[in-house]
Formats: C-alpha cells, structure tokens, sequence
C-alpha cells in the first residue's frame, strides 16, 4: 500500500494582490513623498469632475500625473500639451490598474527658455489673427476727464500713477484692483478691462477715457499673467483707448502688442495718459502769441492794402462838389431854355407870318399878270373880255383886302403888340407891370418890358 505523497514546503511568503498592492504603494509614498518632476506635457484631459490627467514625458520614459479638483486652483499656471514644465508633488500607485502615477499640488513652467517658446507661439497664433494690426490702435485723447487703472491696490505702481496725475494735471481715477500674479490673475484682470469697458457713458460711475494697465517689475513667471491669451484678448476687444506699463523698460508682455500705447513703466504710463498743465499753458501761451502776431501782421497787411488802394481812387468830395456845380449849371440853363426857346419859336413864328402875307400878295400878283399874259395869247376876245371883268374884281378885292391889312396900317407908323408867344394884345388891362411883349413894325420886330399899370386912364409905358 502506497504512502500519501507530501508537498515540498517552500520558506517564500504569500501574500494576496492587495497585499502587494499597498505595499507597492507604501513604497512609492514613503521613498518619494515629495519630489520635483521635469518633463513635457502630453496627453492633457480635462474631466467633468474637475481633475485633470495628463502625462510627462522625456526622451526615454513617460509618468502619468493627476491634479485633483481641490488642487487645481493651487497649481500656479495653466497646463497645455507641448510645454515643459516642473511639477512638484508624490508618488502614488493605483492598485486597480497596478499603475503609478505622480499627484501634482504645484506646477510651473521649466525654465525661460520653455516660457518664451510658449509665449511665442501665442504672439504668433494671435497676431495671425490680427489682434496687433496697427490699424486697429486708437488715439489717446488730448485730455481725459476720467482715468480708469488695473493694478494692485496695495503696493508702488498705483502711488506712483496718482503722484504723477496729481503733479502734472490733477483728474479723477478709477480704480480696479486685481492681482497682478498668481493663480487667477489673468482672469480677474481681463474681467477688470471688460468691466471698464462696460460702464456707461452717462452712468453714475463715469465710463473712463483712458485705461492703464500696469504692475510693478519681476520675473518672466511673475509677469505671466500678462501673457496669458484671456487678457490679451479682453485689451484687443477694450473700446477705450489703453496704455500697458508691465515690468521695467526691458520687460515685454504681449498685452504690450495688443495695446493702444505701450509705457516703459507705471510712471510713464501716468505721464502719456495726462499731460502736463505747465506744458498746456506754456503751449497756449506761445499759440496765443503766434496768433496775435499772425492778427497784427494781417492787420498791417489789410491796412497797406487799403492806403493803396485808397490812393488809386479818385477824390470823392471834390468829384460829388463838381457834379454839384455841374448840376446847379444844368438846372440854371434849363430854367433859362424854355423861355429863350419860346421866344425864339414866337420871333419865328412871327417873321414866318410877315412873309407869308408879303409873300402872298407879290405872288398874286405875279401869277394874275402871268395868267393876263397867256390868256391875252391864247383867248378869244369875248373871253378875254369876261377876264378883264373879272380882273377888275380881283383888283377890287385886292384893294380891299389891302386897306384892312395890319400891314399897311404898319407902313403909315402904327405897331402890332403880342404877347412872347404871338397872341395879339389889344387892351392894355391884359398887359401886367414886368410883362414881356413883341412889338411888329412894318420892318421887323423888337422886344419890351411894360413899366406901368394896365388901366386906360393910367397909360403904362414900354421899355425896349
């Protein structure tokens, strides 16, 4: 009958997976309990609940890394693939998976150079984009009313930027207090220049004219929150004109591209929001200066142009007394005209009336001794007799018309008296003291002034 067969016992202990699991783990956590990890980001996911997974990775390994929900405003920047960083925290194994993984408390960017390649590539992507055109920087105004400032409320910059105002030319300032580094920074200062931004015009709180965004000098990390995209985008999309005064005159952030003006520092800055009262007044003194030397040299101007001219024209009071004289002259000889031109025509008038009754009567007889002649050839006897009748009538007529002519009364000394217009003047009533009459003779006429009265029994006289 066979014997039972023994197995063979072995002096190596057993433990179960959890065992070995919280052992591995115990390990982990007490050899690197606190540890400095370099290495580049990759993998980076954002959970809904909070935590971020991501992991570091150099030429020859890769280690998983968690930040916790609580630990994530800790952190100290913001994680992206492709950026070197260091993060600071433990080793820790998770047993399920038999993994593990590095939980980071802190985190931060691996040196300047890693800094600067990141910060670059933002500048690229963004001014791609055209937030740095220089079309779209906006002109400070001559003289803002309000002045709005995002900085810290404790610290230098902001005493500085009011010494400054107050010294130069004193004016309202708002300010915005924000960190200026540190977990949170970026955000909160975007969200100041977007709250400037906001205020109304007309508002109980005056909307400022002109912004100035500045902090104190420090670190390439310090000042990383000026680089952050968030605030380079909220001063692009600011309506109010901004001046950046970040760090010293050698620090460049890339809100200084996005800006409107860039300061070398807060003081700066303060100097190219407001300008100086004495300057103000020493311009306005020199403009008032040059502007009444410009009046004065246009009023000698003005005045040298008027003596000229007033040479070139003519002497008007002795042209206006010439026309006076000339036009007295004119009114004197046209008062004198009308009776010379009545005389005349009534001297005319007359003269053409004496030959026509002269003229008349030797025409007569002319044409009758003619008209004896041709008949006396060419008529009979008893027509020539019937003319000689009838020429005996004609010269019968002819004697009378003769005996009751002015004109042969005028031949035996008598004179026919007429008014300057011709109208016989046959009582003497109608004749005035002064008047002016035309004496007929039988050869020719004369003019004269009646010097008495005009009643029969008081015989005025004539004066030729």
């Amino acid at each position: 009958m066979d014997e039972p067969r023994l197995d063979p016992v072995s002096n190596v202990p057993e433990f179960s997976v959890s065992e070995i699991s919280g052992a591995v783990k115990r390990t982990l956590e007490g050899n690197f309990a606190r540890v400095r990890v370099r290495g580049e980001v990759t993998e980076l996911k954002r959970y809904p609940s909070g935590h971020i997974y991501f992991s570091l990775k150099d030429e020859g390994a890769k280690l998983a890394g968690v930040v916790w929900k609580f630990a994530v405003p800790r952190l100290g920047m913001q994680p992206e693939n492709g950026v070197e960083v260091v993060a600071t925290g433990r080793i820790s194994s998770y047993g399920e998976r038999s993994s593990y993984q590095l939980i980071v408390e802190r985190m931060e960017y691996a040196g300047a150079g890693a800094l600067l390649a990141r910060i670059e590539a933002l500048r690229l992507r963004l001014a791609a984009e055209g937030l740095f055109d220089a079309a779209r920087k906006r002109v400070l105004p001559g003289l803002p009313s309000v002045i709005g400032v995002v900085t810290s409320e404790r610290g230098a910059v902001i005493q500085d930027i009011r010494t400054t105002i107050t010294r130069r030319f004193p004016r309202p300032i708002l300010l915005w207090p924000v960190p200026v580094q540190g977990e949170g920074a970026a955000e909160r200062i975007a969200a100041a220049i977007a709250g400037f931004d906001a205020l109304p015009a007309d508002g109980p709180i005056r909307r400022p004219d002109v912004l100035i965004v500045a902090r104190g000098g420090g670190s390439l990390e310090d000042l990383m929150a000026f680089n952050e995209e968030v605030v380079v985008r909220a001063v692009a999309a600011c309506s109010i004109p901004l001046i950046s005064a970040v760090g010293h005159e050698t620090d460049t952030t890339l809100i200084d591209f996005a800006s409107d003006r860039r300061a070398p520092t807060p003081t700066a800055a303060a100097e190219l929001a407001i300008p100086a009262r004495a300057d103000l007044l020493a311009d306005l003194a020199h403009t008032a200066a040059r502007l009444i030397g410009a009046l004065n040299r246009l009023t000698q101007e003005r005045r040298l142009r008027l003596s000229r001219a007033e040479r070139g024209l003519p002497d008007l009071p002795g042209l206006v007394g010439t026309a006076r004289q000339r036009l007295d002259d004119r009114a004197e000889r046209l008062r004198m005209a009308l009776p010379n031109l009545v005389r005349g025509w009534a001297g005319r008038l007359t003269l053409a009336r004496s030959k026509l009754a002269g003229g008349l009567r030797h025409t007569l007889a002319a044409r009758r001794d003619r008209a004896v002649r041709v008949l006396a050839r060419v008529t009979p006897a008893p027509l020539r007799a019937r003319l000689r009748e009838a020429r005996a009538q004609l010269d019968g007529a002819a004697g009378r018309l003769e005996s009751v002519s002015p004109l042969a009364v005028l031949q035996r000394g008598y004179a026919l008296v007429t008014d300057p217009l011709g109208h016989p003047l046959t009582t003497a009533a109608s004749v005035q003291p002064g008047a002016r009459v035309r004496l007929r003779f039988a050869d020719g006429e004369v003019g004269a002034t009646a010097d008495g009265g005009g009643k029969p029994e008081r015989q005025g006289r004539l004066s030729l």
